[in-house]
């Protein structure tokens, strides 16, 4: 697991954890739990992933979510979208079948506050408890261990999961009640949207009207228009480098999650719409795995 800044690890109780979900998030983020003593046991769909993970980590592999599940005391997960979510946690091969009374599931995937709601009362029915936790950060922030974590769910499960849980993060925070995590997370992703569209557009007349686009990065990062998307994706955006990490066909999924929900609490997102289009764009353009700062290439 590479990281440029090596995680310092607060001493807990080494726990039995099981995480389903090997992808770029997910295996740098059960890698900090066993770097943290925990004594893990990883699925994937792919069981190759999976087995990578044990050859780099030790911990073992299990070929379903419910045999991964079996005696954990947290489960985390971190997949795709809602159906990837309901596939490894319900039926008779999900996490729920196995978890024992008491157990904590720790979902990390960006999905919709109504399965987070759903799931937490299926928990709730079997004597589980259900977290809803997406994060931000990037991969890059999981590879370091420096995810911000926002929750949904009750204070007693939270409580219980964030010593864990901070072995890849830098701020867990409950949020709210089961669904306030993943609102929280759309949140963050109307201000991304917002955000890297505006630097686009900035990077974009800079270069127009002749100016040293990196030199004007580095005066106005000091003042007012200073964000952590000009701090780090500003100038690759003038080098036309796009291959770190977040991308825009996640963007997009994330971006259908904040729309659905506008549409039912009735928040006016017109930005935020728009910005989706372009991300439209960009996958036309064949950017589908680039990462969200390429909205600029929309303008060359």
């Amino acid at each position: 697991m590479s990281s440029t800044n090596p995680k310092t690890y607060e001493p807990t109780s080494p726990r039995k954890v099981a995480f389903l979900g090997m992808g770029v998030m997910g295996y740098p983020m059960a890698g900090h739990l066993a770097l943290a003593g925990h004594q893990v046991t990883v699925y994937n769909r792919s069981a190759a992933k999976a087995q990578a993970w044990v050859a780099e980590f030790g911990g073992a592999a299990a070929a379903t979510p419910r045999e991964a599940a079996a005696q954990a005391d947290i489960v985390f997960s971190c997949v795709g979208n809602d159906d990837d979510l309901r596939s490894v946690t319900l039926g008779p091969d999900g996490a729920f079948a196995s978890m024992k009374p008491g157990a904590i599931f720790v979902d990390h995937t960006t999905a919709s506050a109504d399965v987070a709601r759903e799931l937490f009362k299926v928990a709730q029915g079997l004597g589980l408890a259900f977290v809803d936790a997406p994060v931000s950060g990037g991969q890059a922030g999981a590879q370091n261990g420096m995810l911000t974590v926002m929750c949904g769910g009750d204070a007693p499960a939270f409580d219980a999961a964030k010593p864990v849980a901070m072995a890849f993060s830098r701020a867990f925070t409950l949020m709210g009640p089961a669904g306030a995590g993943q609102l929280t997370k759309m949140v963050n992703q109307i201000c991304i949207a917002g955000l890297v569209q505006g630097l686009a557009e900035a990077i974009a007349f800079g270069d127009r009207a002749g100016l040293d686009v990196n030199l004007v990065l580095d005066v106005i990062g000091k003042g007012a228009a200073q964000s952590w998307q000009l701090d780090n994706r500003g100038k690759t955006m003038v080098a036309d480098k796009f291959d770190f990490g977040f991308a825009v066909d996640w963007m997009r999924k994330d971006l259908g999650l904040v729309l659905d929900e506008a549409r039912r609490n009735g928040a006016r997102l017109p930005v935020t719409a728009l910005v989706d289009q372009f991300y439209a764009d960009v996958q036309r353009m064949g950017g589908n795995r680039w990462d969200t700062s390429s909205l600029i290439r929309r303008l060359k």
